[in-house]
């Protein structure tokens, strides 16, 4: 569910009409409901409350702007994050040090040390080496540095190929089967308090067969390592939960997964974490673009639009569904291909695509757009950064300007010796 709807004939987040933001800031820009971001951060807390112990922390790689944050940070969120740069905005949202989780296989030493002034919550470790340089400059600086070892099952999460990383070919984590002599090493290191085990098998997870069996994979190891004598109090079970991009799609809900999870660590006797990001953000979001013009094509018009690959990578980076609709529509469709204005054939959002009638100067959104949208933007063939706005009932604001080319420019030199 989200609170984008049809007011009147105009499509509004929440009480403010999408044509009025349009009107203010221009396109293109990505609008985000706060009512929908509370509502899922809600659903998803109680879907997970038959397990007694949990701790949440949104996963900012899917959506990082600061205000975004700010609104889960109230609803008692924390954060996973997968570089300093995530770190400090989480901390810059009014998230606790001792509520964030640092993820990622590339941490690198100068990280380390941010973190550990930060007094951040965990580390999940990726390597034993990791865990060595880890353990080195916490125990260098007097400091003990709290973690989990992140595990590879081999399991495949049946997701898009990109954006799977629980298969034994994947770069995350150690080896299933190297595991317990890992942890049973990195465990006797000075400045290293190990504490459990984390898993994380994909994103957009649509079936939940192959978290349940990770998990029942990482159940038994850690039967395993207690059964060696060594402290497991933490299992991170990572994140992942799918989105509905189409009408059609059936996924599993918050209600389903936590009950699948209350049942896979009922006899665990742990903290159990959770990094919830898309299930969260997804639905959130818009991304409002106007149509420049439509131009003939081979078997159907192109719809140019001004919104390009670099403002919404996911259709080009893989394959992506993001439902096309008209800010106005009039009831009519059409057969047409929506394309934006970067010179990539890639530029593409959809082909042969059955859409609202649109025409040029007409608005229209890419719903789903609240995850993995503005933060992978760029400024691609030297186009501006995308701005976005935060819808609260009735008032809405920008929380994040549209950043000009000349500004980009103003940051490059040309060296004396060119001339």
């Amino acid at each position: 569910m989200d609170h984008f709807h049809l007011k009147d004939g105009v499509l509004h987040a929440e009480d403010v009409p999408l044509t009025a933001i349009a009107d203010a800031v221009g396109t293109p820009v990505y609008v985000y409901s706060r009512a929908t971001l509370q509502r899922h951060a809600r659903v998803f807390r109680e879907a997970l409350s038959a397990i007694p112990r949990i701790h949440l922390a949104f996963a900012v790689k899917s959506n990082p702007n600061l205000a975004v944050l700010r609104v889960l940070q109230r609803e008692g969120y924390g954060a996973d994050v997968v570089s300093a740069g995530e770190m400090h905005r989480a901390l810059a949202a009014g998230m606790a040090g001792e509520d964030i989780v640092f993820s990622g296989v590339g941490k690198t030493a100068r990280e380390m040390i941010e973190a550990l002034d930060a007094g951040l919550g965990q580390f999940n470790l990726e390597s034993e080496e990791e865990g060595v340089e880890l353990a080195a400059i916490a125990a260098s600086r007097g400091q003990v540095a709290t973690a989990t070892l992140r595990v590879n099952p081999d399991v495949d999460a049946r997701t898009h190929a990109k954006i799977s990383t629980g298969k034994a070919e994947n770069k995350f984590g150690v080896a299933y089967d190297a595991a317990p002599g890992i942890y049973a090493r990195l465990s006797a290191l000075e400045g290293l308090n190990l504490r459990g085990l984390a898993v994380h098998i994909g994103s957009q997870i649509g079936d939940l067969e192959p978290s349940r069996l990770a998990f029942a994979k990482m159940g038994k190891l850690m039967q395993e390592l207690r059964g060696q004598g060594l402290t497991v109090t933490h299992m991170d079970l990572g994140g992942g939960l799918g989105v509905p991009y189409k009408a059609e799609d059936a996924l599993p809900g918050p209600g389903e997964y936590g009950a699948m999870v209350a049942e896979a660590t009922k006899d665990w006797d742990v903290t159990v974490m959770f990094e919830p990001g898309r299930i969260i953000t997804g639905n959130s979001g818009v991304l409002v673009t106007q149509v420049i013009r439509v131009k003939p094509g081979a078997i159907n018009p192109f719809v140019v639009v001004d919104a390009a690959m670099n403002d919404l990578a996911r259709p080009a980076m893989y394959d992506a569904w993001h439902d096309f609709a008209a800010v106005v529509p009039t009831g009519q469709r059409m057969a047409a291909n929506v394309v934006g204005p970067i010179c990539e054939s890639s530029d593409t959002f959809a082909m042969g695509r059955d859409i609202d009638t649109v025409k040029p100067g007409d608005l229209a959104v890419f719903r789903t757009a609240g995850a993995y949208g503005a933060t992978m933007a760029n400024t691609y063939n030297s186009r501006p950064l995308v701005p976005e706005v935060l819808v609260d009932g009735d008032k809405w604001a920008v929380v994040a300007d549209r950043i000009e080319p000349a500004t980009i420019l103003a940051a490059e030199r040309v060296p004396d010796w060119l001339g």
